[in-house]
């Protein structure tokens, strides 16, 4: 790594020496743009994406995480424990969970290494402060960090610009929902450099009871350009504060308390009525740094190399009722207390990134490239307070504490190349090599911890991708492909399962696709085919801290398999109209479930969990003199809580009478959105004598028809024969699911103006 920067640093001093002549501003968008061409499709790239620039994405951006930004999108379902999207939020692709989805920023990974997860509370605004972005569904180009089992997510940071600004967003609106936002740039200064940057702050009660959000963050960068070199270097991050909200209600518990319950920190005082713990938060700080180096080296050949450091700590704090004070290696007259709990992590991520992109003639583009990620992470708990008198007792006196090491390689080379007028034969090929091992993940107590490692896996992955695009004419594009792609499995994979070595997952994806484009109208057709082998899907339990647990034990085989329609038409210059739809079919082929008396049974084909069958979008966009209205209908399908086809769960009262069925399903969720917006014109009322570019303002009316949809949830009864049949109970237990309700009815102001 040290080797590979030096080389950085004498290439530049080589190459920027020539700089001599002013840089035009399409320039350096041309050199900023190197860094994403290794990862990113094209037109010619056989493969189904959808690319979002910067105006898609300021047109809803007033608060909320980037799920709810990318929510329009084909395949595309998300999820809210706050309810209102903002907060701990999610994104699901063809049913596939986030942490099976590879997310990148300027073609760097910022999936978490252990749980290939990318919590984007941890990355407030981030969507504020980016240029573009690309969602690739299914297993996408060869690209750096987690594998790709869903889609992949590629971010591109914002240009510096050429113009010096200042901007300001705000928004407000329902739950006490704030945000602002402060943006600068200098432009081009002499030519050559540049600084642009970020202050935000988010904050929300949340939807649902004390699930509230605090999200202070930042994003800053400067810039180096000449004639054909960019250097720049970025940091963003920043700071999370949110009451736990993973819970998920139960039906019964919203029947007694309201649909907005939560029951997260709840505890009885010692006066014996209900109480709920302030401080039942999660805290965590997240700072990513970036070094890019951007390089055209000839008008046929460029060069990318990134430097990346990412560090993260934080704790969540919980109150947990009659613990066992043994698990915590706590002693005193009592077996069990009630106590204070904080579970902390602290871990850097740090790494190497390059690759070459040669394109000898309108026909041929290769590009190789490799990348080197190593990531350290330390897991320990506290015990802040104890109720019962303990002997030796002292605050945050600690109880556990492991660490794990991931290391990251990967190398691969692809090719497009137009054999014949219009046809362009694609392949990608990529070698990927993990090694990790961690110290036993337990959180239990130990009186003598061990320093010796209980899990090393090594794998070794080669993912092959090759297709074939035929461009007909003007307007009519067939595509084919074929990938294979594999994926490790995460730390809750082994500590969910306690299994000390885990096989990896196995993906064939066939995607067949077809699109037309013309002036006014455009449509298109994909069909994919997803193979498993070895799949990691949900269960539908959860586990200690509100995670999902995810197994391959009962699925060996499974598959998911549909197709895509995209429409875009735009009859009039002030209408257009923008559709998706997925009709999808996702099946274990045989699925085993234990039953209450330890025996297996095998379901054979079953519904794959959190996998709706239908998805369908509508936006509608009217625009005229200033003002725009966009409308957007969304319409998910039933989602599954687990994978046995069980609709419901019988409970039984303690007399063996049957009390009342439990649904253990998400039903078909409608919503309409609303965003309407009024460009001021600034010119016009004079507004610019006094600085004022532009102004923009709006309102965004959220679920319109006021539904009370819910966006996830949980099960996890017993099961035993009843009959010939398996049947899903529990006694006198209304408890074993719950679900995340979607706020009703809400608005937001907002307001942006541009000096």
């Amino acid at each position: 790594m040290i080797t590979l920067f030096f080389l950085c640093l004498t290439l530049i001093s080589v190459t920027t020496s020539r700089a001599a002549n002013p840089i035009e501003i399409e320039h350096t968008q041309v050199l900023e743009d190197v860094q994403v061409t290794a990862t990113r499709a094209s037109q010619r790239t056989p493969m189904a994406f959808t690319d979002l620039n910067r105006k898609d994405i300021s047109a809803v951006n007033f608060g909320k995480d980037m799920p709810e930004i990318l929510s329009t999108l084909p395949s595309i379902t998300t999820t809210s424990d706050a309810g209102n999207g903002i907060g701990y939020t999610s994104i699901r692709v063809r049913g596939v969970d986030p942490s099976r989805i590879n997310i990148t920023a300027n073609g760097i990974p910022v999936n978490d290494a252990e749980s290939s997860q990318v919590y984007f509370v941890n990355m407030g605004d981030i969507v504020s402060s980016l240029k573009s972005m690309q969602v690739q569904r299914g297993a996408g180009t060869s690209t750096n960090g987690a594998g790709a089992f869903g889609a992949s997510i590629n971010m591109q940071t914002e240009d510096i610009g050429d113009k010096p600004y200042i901007g300001l967003d705000a928004s407000a609106g329902s739950f006490y929902t704030h945000k602002q936002t402060i943006r600068f740039g200098t432009g081009l200064l002499g030519n050559h450099f540049g600084l642009q940057g970020r202050l935000s702050g988010i904050h929300s009660k949340g939807y649902l009871e004390r699930a509230k959000t605090g999200l202070n963050s930042y994003f800053v960068q400067g810039a180096y350009f000449s004639e054909n070199t960019m250097l720049k270097v970025l940091a963003f991050g920043g700071k999370e504060q949110t009451y736990h909200a993973w819970n998920y209600a139960s039906k019964y518990e919203q029947e007694l308390h309201g649909r907005r319950y939560n029951s997260c920190g709840k505890y009885k005082g010692r006066d014996g009525n209900l109480a709920y713990y302030d401080d039942q938060t999660d805290n965590y700080r997240q700072h990513h740094y970036q070094l890019l180096w951007n390089q055209i080296l000839t008008k046929q050949l460029s060069l990318n190399v990134s430097l990346h450091y990412t560090h993260g700590n934080g704790y969540y704090e919980e109150y947990k009722e009659k613990a066992t004070l043994s698990r915590y290696g706590l002693h005193g007259a009592a077996s069990e207390s009630d106590l204070i709990r904080q579970k902390k992590m602290s871990n850097d991520f740090y790494g190497a990134i390059a690759s070459a992109t040669y394109k000898p003639s309108a026909t041929l583009q290769t590009t190789v490239g490799t990348a080197w990620n190593r990531y350290v992470g330390d897991h320990f708990g506290k015990v802040k307070w104890v109720k019962e008198p303990m002997d030796g007792f002292t605050a945050y006196q600690e109880y556990y504490r492991n660490r794990a090491w991931k290391t990251d390689f990967n190398v691969f080379a692809k090719g497009e190349w137009e054999f014949m007028r219009g046809v362009n034969a694609y392949v990608d090929l990529q070698y990927r090599n993990v090694t990790y091992k961690m110290q036993d993940p337990s959180d239990d107590y130990t009186a003598t911890p061990s320093s010796d490692i209980w899990a090393h896996d090594k794998f070794h992955f080669f993912n092959p991708k090759v297709g074939v695009n035929y461009i007909i004419n003007a307007n009519h594009r067939l595509y084919a492909s074929y990938a294979i792609s594999h994926k490790e499995p995460v730390r809750n994979d082994y500590q969910d399962n306690n299994k000390q070595s885990l096989n990896a997952e196995k993906l064939q994806d066939v995607e067949l696709g077809y699109k037309y484009s013309s002036a006014w109208l455009s449509a298109g057709v994909n069909l994919y085919y997803m193979y498993y082998n070895n799949q990691y899907v949900l269960t539908g339990k959860l586990n200690d801290i509100g995670e999902m647990i995810a197994s391959n034990d009962n699925s060996g085989r499974s598959y998911r398999m549909g197709m895509e329609l995209e429409l875009s038409l735009k009859p009039l210059s002030w209408l257009r109209w923008d559709a998706n739809a997925t009709l999808s079919r996702n099946r274990n082929k045989d699925w085993n479930i234990t039953l209450a008396d330890g025996s297996t049974v095998n379901l054979g084909s079953t519904r794959t969990a959190f996998s709706p069958d239908f998805i369908m979008n509508n936006i509608l966009t009217f625009s005229f003199k200033g003002l725009e209205m966009r409308l957007h209908h969304n319409l998910i399908g039933r989602q599954y809580l687990t994978n046995t086809d069980h609709e419901y769960y019988t409970n039984y009262n303690p007399d063996g009478t049957i009390d009342r069925t439990v649904e253990m399903f998400l039903h078909s969720a409608t919503t309409l959105n609303a965003h309407l917006s009024y460009e001021i014109n600034t010119e016009k009322l004079r507004l610019r004598k006094l600085g004022l570019k532009s102004a923009n303002v709006g309102l965004s009316l959220y679920n319109i028809c006021n539904k009370k949809n819910d966006n996830n949830g949980w099960a996890a009864p017993m099961y035993r024969m009843h009959g010939n049949a398996v049947e899903a109970f529990a006694i006198d237990d209304l408890y074993e699911a719950g679900f995340a309700p979607s706020a009703t009815f809400h608005v937001m102001a907002h307001l942006s103006l541009n000096f």
